[in-house]
């Protein structure tokens, strides 16, 4: 079966719009909350700067204290009934962040941050769980790659909505309000649709302090050395794109010399590629977890992100120039190329992953291993904000930030495939079996 075709079948159809609509209503909801934080509340460009990076802790706090506790839930209860929980308590998180929107508070939108990491948390270990419940073995691939493509569009358009209806004069708050409670409720009726998921384990007994769970799920993470190292790549992926994501606006209005249409063209691209990326991986794997093609796609975030250094790391050759303008500049043809591929590459990376830590892991274990993941993930995300900042008080611009990351991306592939041959091994079978395609 074709992985489109998958939207036709309603184990996988009810799960991707449901999961589609919680990822664009959490980037349509932050980024409406920014534009309202930036232009909206006569905040200082500090207090504004302040906002952004506690925004940032608040969303990922909830991923340190509750994802072992997520994981358990998964493991010992029915999906399904998760997945309604948890589209209600964003009914309820948007209620809260309408209230936010109208009065004007800060405080409340915080909380609602909050509630949205706890959201994502709750829900991280049931999204990549579910699928090998709810799959077969030769669709697991495909699946993945429809679920991240499906992401990417989706976290595309929240960012684009969010800002574009709050900046609607006199009625942004007012339109913002609406659309985010509205696409919670049509969540949570998808949700509705989405057939049993058994629990894996309903005789696991809960453990209620998050401490020592999360201790004891980072050690189930590390019993198997291919799943634990795929599940470093993974993290990998985030820090790597929450370093190119996190500073594509300021490399926008700064080294492109663009405004807010070349800034929506940027995020464009780089999604585009994403889910373009992550769609390939069934047809180049064949339908197979295909770990072969991990080294194709670290070859190319590598590749793409130095090659994007070289394209431009001086002065712009004009300014607040519209996309039109900056495709017609000088040079800028192969900004966007790399910028596309980039997101291909990303895509051909991290599918294969996921998929392999689902097939690898046994039943029992893999919400709570994909709990772990998201644990580790955490970390890379904040280190990565991190170094990101550090790099640039340091005094380098943004196209040597990404250089550097696209050079310390060498060194973590290196890693990962000394530490399992098997990804450089199956991607030399998987070279090889193209070329006997090829001649036959």
């Amino acid at each position: 079966m074709n992985q489109f075709a998958l939207l036709r079948t309603r184990r996988f159809a009810p799960f991707f719009a449901t999961q589609a609509l919680g990822a664009f209503n959490d980037n349509a909801f932050r980024n409406a909350t920014l534009m309202l934080v930036a232009f909206g509340m006569g905040m200082s460009t500090a207090q504004i700067a302040l906002y952004s990076n506690l925004a940032l802790a608040l969303f990922i706090l909830p991923f340190f204290l509750f994802s072992a506790s997520a994981g358990q839930l998964a493991e010992k209860l029915e999906k399904t009934r998760i997945v309604r929980w948890v589209k209600l308590f964003e009914i309820a998180a948007m209620i809260v962040a309408a209230c936010g929107f109208l009065l004007h508070s800060l405080p409340l939108l915080l909380v609602v941050l909050f509630m949205m990491g706890v959201h994502s948390t709750v829900f991280g270990p049931i999204k990549y769980a579910i699928l090998p419940q709810a799959l077969h073995a030769d669709e697991l691939v495909g699946g993945n790659g429809m679920v991240e493509m499906g992401t990417s569009l989706a976290v595309l358009l929240g960012m684009v909505g969010g800002n574009a209806l709050m900046a609607v004069a006199g009625s942004g708050v007012y339109l913002a309000s609406a659309a985010v409670i509205a696409v919670a409720l049509l969540g949570y009726a998808a949700s509705r649709a989405i057939p049993p998921a058994p629990a894996t384990a309903p005789e696991l007994r809960f453990n209620w302090n998050p401490f020592a769970e999360t201790a004891r799920v980072l050690r189930i993470v590390r019993d198997d050395r291919t799943v634990f190292v795929a599940i470093i790549g993974i993290s990998w992926f985030w820090f790597f794109g929450s370093v190119f994501t996190a500073q594509l606006p300021n490399y926008t209005r700064v080294d492109l010399g663009g405004g807010e249409s070349v800034s929506i063209l940027v995020l464009a691209l780089f999604a585009i590629g994403t889910g373009t990326g992550s769609l390939l991986c069934e047809k180049l794997s064949r339908k197979r977890v295909e770990p072969g093609i991990v080294p194709l796609g670290a070859f190319g975030l590598s590749a793409f992100g130095i090659d994007l250094f070289f394209a431009r790391h001086g002065a712009p050759p004009a300014l607040n120039l519209d996309w039109l303008g900056f495709l017609a500049a000088s040079g800028s043809a192969r900004i966007a190329i790399d910028l596309l591929m980039l997101g291909v590459s990303a895509g051909l990376f991290v599918v294969p992953l996921f998929a392999l830590v689902q097939s690898r892991t046994p039943p029992s274990q893999l919400s709570r291993v994909i709990a772990g993941n998201n644990v580790i993930n955490a970390v890379f995300i904040v280190v990565a904000a991190l170094s990101a900042i550090g790099l640039q008080r340091a005094g380098l611009t943004i196209p040597q930030v990404f250089l550097i990351t696209a050079l310390l991306n060498v060194l973590v592939a290196i890693y990962l495939f000394v530490r399992v041959p098997e990804f450089v091994v199956r991607f030399l079978c998987w070279i090889r079996m193209r070329d006997t395609s090829s001649e036959s």
